[in-house]
């Protein structure tokens, strides 16, 4: 079975490393490289990293439908995407002739869209799941093929959550190409209350704490340990790394990265201050 795959962040290498092994990879398709770190030096994405290390031909297209006429007259059987960060226009969607497999974080059609992960817990909801999906020209509109709930563990954060679902949907993968051999994937439309969630932006991490103290540790988790939560404390711009509920129903945070002192436990740092 021919492929191509297509991913770009961390999430997608566990599913790269699934169909390299069981499926005649032909390529990997990833963002063109960017500025990292504090030197701003061009950095690969963490997809194309893998694919070289497994010795895999590299694309890094900026237009896709020009992409979509290069690769044209190439044999195609099946397309596999993880976090890639591009909706796939019609002429690329059409190319493989088993379709597109697209490995999403939620439970489809909750939390469609660009932040699955964090969106589900700051939401404060205790299951998500990851679904495995026949793209379409929408944003992730189309037909489920496989679908695993996934309890949210008490105090699990994002980086936990997300490393977690990635290996699912990567093991979630590797049964939809078992179905793909064969030329029988299993496919249903989308049941139930649909959601988009958007990227996140800047305001998104600000947390006011006079909140009550559950939404404070949801967003806290929810932007754990990377970008951070964000509260002004004593004129400064704290990012907050985790906290919980205490037994009396009021916020204790726990650690936190202080401007200038790195990390810290906010005992600590409120003994800085």
């Amino acid at each position: 079975m021919r492929s191509l795959f297509l991913g770009t962040s961390s999430f997608a290498v566990p599913s790269l490393r699934v169909v390299a092994a069981r499926t005649q990879l032909a390529g990997v398709v990833t963002r063109p490289d960017r500025p990292a770190g504090r030197g701003q030096r061009l950095a690969p994405s963490p997809v194309k990293a893998a694919a070289l290390e497994l010795g895999l031909r590299v694309y890094e297209p900026e237009r896709l439908r020009a992409f979509a006429g290069e690769i044209a007259d190439e044999r195609f059987d099946l397309f596999a995407l993880a976090s890639y960060g591009r909706i796939l226009p019609q002429e690329l969607l059409d190319l493989p002739r088993l379709g597109a497999l697209n490995v999403h974080p939620s439970l489809l059609p909750k939390y469609r869209g660009a932040s699955p992960i964090q969106s589900a817990i700051a939401a404060g909801e205790t299951e998500t799941g990851v679904s495995i999906m026949l793209m379409d020209a929408g944003l992730d509109t189309g037909d489920v093929v496989l679908q695993r709930r996934v309890a949210i563990e008490p105090g699990e954060n994002y980086g936990a959550l997300h490393d977690r679902l990635a290996e699912i949907g990567a093991e979630l993968l590797g049964e939809a190409l078992e179905f793909a051999a064969v030329g029988a994937i299993p496919r249903a439309p989308q049941i139930g209350e649909a959601s988009v969630t958007r990227p996140i932006a800047k305001d998104d991490l600000f947390v006011d704490l006079r909140w009550p103290a559950e939404r404070v540790v949801a967003r806290v988790r929810a932007f754990s340990p990377q970008p951070a939560a964000r509260a002004i404390v004593g004129g400064e711009n704290l990012k907050i790394l985790s906290a919980h509920v205490a037994p009396d129903g009021t916020l204790a945070i726990d650690e936190v990265i202080a401007p200038n002192r790195g990390k810290m436990t906010f005992a600590e740092y409120e003994r800085s201050r």
